[in-house]
């Protein structure tokens, strides 16, 4: 199948109907199938306001299965394999914190391959049945984790189920990987049928585990499109429930479930992942495998209004690389694509803009804003090639809103959060809009402190025919905005406004932090240390500077800032005391992959982190004084980098590796403190000029 236009629509609905049927069974994941029946009947709809829970937040189903997708992208060129999918794993998982339930070792599937992977245990060893036991091996995570290998190869089963197997590899073995490949299988072959059966025959021609194929031919042979769901799931407990296999969550038992619900439903999505979600099981996990599956099989057109409007395409997608996590499914859907074209040798695409609104139905998580709930409600809907339409009504004002940050109002201790922001003060937004009569619009952001949301504004403008806003978003203080968005002032009959784009790329021109974050000696969490990820073990508020960063082994990394950051110094004051490496960082995309000035060993050094290699660029012997302040900038311009020590440059190297992520600090062994933090734009080099008049 070529990768084109109608290829990316069918990715990006796969990705539409992971998110719907995770966060369709989400909230009652855990619970006894009874529960669930007395409490709800059908999860047929969103559930999670009635348990008090927001709707979008961090899942693992979701975390896992589009950071490890990007395994093909990290190392484009290469043929990627189980040790690649191993190395990806160590660069965005943060232990005890990120995308995995840690369960500890021996009990958690996916947590007992991270061990085994940290301590130098390559992949596929690390989630061999070998050295964890088939019990272990056998759970369900290979399936659930492996959506986007199997949407890289549309009509291609025979690479889906490679690839899909290859990494699930890195955690699981025996049977699990048997269904991982059948399903992989079948997420491929659906883009150019939508017959369920061959899917079935497609995906078994990968299996060889005759459990699997005995499974297969009982459910197939049992449900029927239009069986009663109750009486199915009775039946699938009694042969294939939990109660019949070791460990918590066997891979057999919830790929019944899977098959079972998409032959009863048919091509009915939203009963298709209504079932899933509502028969106990691992809920969110299989809604979700049955969501991308059915979403590819069946189109976008497929998916409810219902499902889709409440979450608004929004994704969180937690790992090291923190300027990833907030996102949504037109981004996750073009990565996913971009990575298909890597496999065949083809140029990436882009966005048009950060927004474009290109598929359809898409919103990139514009939505009636939560955080000015007096207004009235537009209706929006997008078009293709229309853009996002809002519907004022007469005499109202509204605001729309999409999130930048984590929104307060999402919080959840389900599972550890993590995040940078995707905007930052003194970034440039610019929003193309036109009007079918003039408006009056202006542009807004959100910032959440320690005690209230403040807000900060645009000019206002008027928009009648196409015009280009622009608006540099303001500072304030030292926190950050965590919603960007559009508010249309009252119009007399009503208009229709759309919104052909909103866009920023690049380093901010200037953003920092500075001064004392606390505001008591037990305030060690305030606001403004929420937008930075840290696989470190200690990243607090300072005493008597900014920020306290500590680790006691090596890779203890801190970033704040995104991919889009390319071109740009950091610059702190450091105050070194016990350490075997520590400096700032730059272009990080995870913990193990960044470049990094730092000081170790009477030395300053230049370095390329990749992955589990550090690549030395550049070494001059530098004595840095203990417990006295050092003003240090790391500069990376092009394949420039260049690092300063109280105003004179003391090394520079050059590296094309890595040309764009966040910035920060690095500790390893020991600890420092920083006062304050700054990230300048920049758009040149240093000169050999001024290198050696600084020297």
């Amino acid at each position: 199948m070529p990768l084109d236009a109608p290829y990316a629509e069918r990715v990006y609905a796969g990705v539409v109907g992971k998110l719907i049927g995770v966060y369709l069974g989400r909230p009652v994941e855990g619970w006894a199938f009874e529960d669930i029946v007395a409490r709800f009947g059908l999860v047929d709809r969103y559930v999670s306001d009635m348990l008090g829970a927001p709707l979008v937040v961090a899942d693992d189903d979701i975390s896992g299965t589009f950071v490890f997708g990007r395994a093909v992208e990290d190392f484009a060129g290469m043929r990627v394999g189980p040790a690649e999918v191993g190395q990806t794993w160590l660069n965005y998982i943060i232990e005890d914190k990120t995308i995995l339930w840690w369960g500890g070792y021996g009990r958690s599937t996916e947590h007992t391959a991270y061990l085994n992977l940290r301590s130098g245990v390559d992949a596929p060893a690390s989630g061999s049945a070998a050295m964890n036991g088939q019990v272990l091996a056998e759970q369900i995570g290979a399936q659930i984790f492996s959506d986007a290998f199997g949407l890289m190869h549309p009509g291609d089963p025979a690479a889906a189920a490679a690839l899909t197997r290859a990494a699930a590899s890195v955690s699981h073995d025996g049977v699990a990987l048997d269904a991982a490949a059948f399903f992989g299988a079948m997420r491929a072959q659906a883009f150019v049928s939508a017959d369920l059966d061959l899917l079935i025959s497609t995906g078994r021609g990968y299996v060889a585990d005759s459990r699997l194929h005995r499974l297969i031919d009982q459910v197939c042979g049992q449900v029927r499109e239009g069986d009663d769901w109750r009486e199915v799931r009775a039946w699938v407990d009694a042969n294939y429930g939990y109660a019949l296999y070791p460990g918590p969550c066997h891979a057999l038992s919830n790929t019944a479930v899977v098959l079972a619900a998409l032959k009863l439903a048919g091509s009915d999505f939203g009963k298709a992942v209504a079932v899933a979600a509502s028969v106990g099981f691992d809920t969110d996990s299989n809604a979700g495998t049955v969501g991308c599956l059915n979403g590819v099989r069946l189109g976008i057109s497929a998916l409810p209004a219902k499902l889709r409007e409440p979450i608004a395409d929004r994704a969180i997608v937690v790992s090291a690389d923190g300027g990833e996590a907030v996102t949504d499914a037109s981004r996750e859907a073009i990565r996913i694509v971009n990575s298909a074209r890597l496999l065949r040798g083809a140029e990436p695409v882009e966005l048009a803009a950060r927004f474009d609104f290109s598929f359809p139905g898409a919103t990139h998580g514009f939505s009636a804003c939560p955080h000015r709930p007096s207004l009235a409600r537009p209706r929006i809907s997008n078009t293709v090639g229309g853009g996002l339409r809002i519907d004022v009504p007469g005499g109202s004002m509204v605001a729309i809103s999409t999130p930048t940050f984590l929104d307060p109002l999402d919080s959840a201790a389900n599972f550890s959060t993590l995040a940078s922001p995707t905007l930052y003060p003194t970034d440039t937004v610019t929003a193309l809009l036109a009007a079918d009569a003039a408006v009056a619009v202006r542009l807004y952001s959100l910032y959440a402190g320690d005690a209230a949301v403040e807000s900060r504004y645009s000019d206002v403008f008027v928009v009648d025919s196409s015009e280009l806003l622009s608006w540099e978003v303001p500072a304030v203080g030292n926190l950050v905005p965590f919603r960007l968005g559009i508010e249309i002032l009252p119009v007399g009959e009503g208009a229709a406004v759309s919104v052909a784009s909103v866009d920023w790329t690049g380093a901010p021109k200037h953003f920092e932090q500075s001064g004392i974050l606390l505001s008591s000696i037990w305030d060690t969490k305030p606001a403004a240390l929420a937008p930075w990820v840290s696989s470190a073990r200690n990243w607090e508020a300072d005493f008597a500077g900014t920020y306290c960063v500590s680790h006691p082994g090596d890779g203890g990394v801190v970033t704040i800032g995104s991919r889009s950051w390319r071109d740009y110094s950091a610059s702190s004051t450091l105050t070194l005391s016990l350490h075997k490496t520590a400096g700032l960082v730059v272009r990080a995309r995870g913990h193990r992959s960044y470049s990094a000035a730092v000081f170790s060993n009477g030395s300053v050094l230049l370095i390329d982190q990749l992955n589990g290699k550090r690549l030395v660029l550049a070494e001059v012997p530098y004595q840095a004084a203990l417990n006295c302040p050092l003003e240090v900038m790391l500069t990376c311009v092009g394949d420039d980098l260049t690092m300063a020590v109280d105003g004179k440059v003391i090394a520079h190297a050059r590296s094309s590796r890595l040309l764009g992520g966040g910035a920060g600090f690095v500790v390893e062994r020991g600890t420092f403190t920083a006062d304050g933090f700054s990230v300048r734009r920049q758009s040149k080099r240093f000169s050999t000029e001024q290198r050696k008049a600084t020297a």
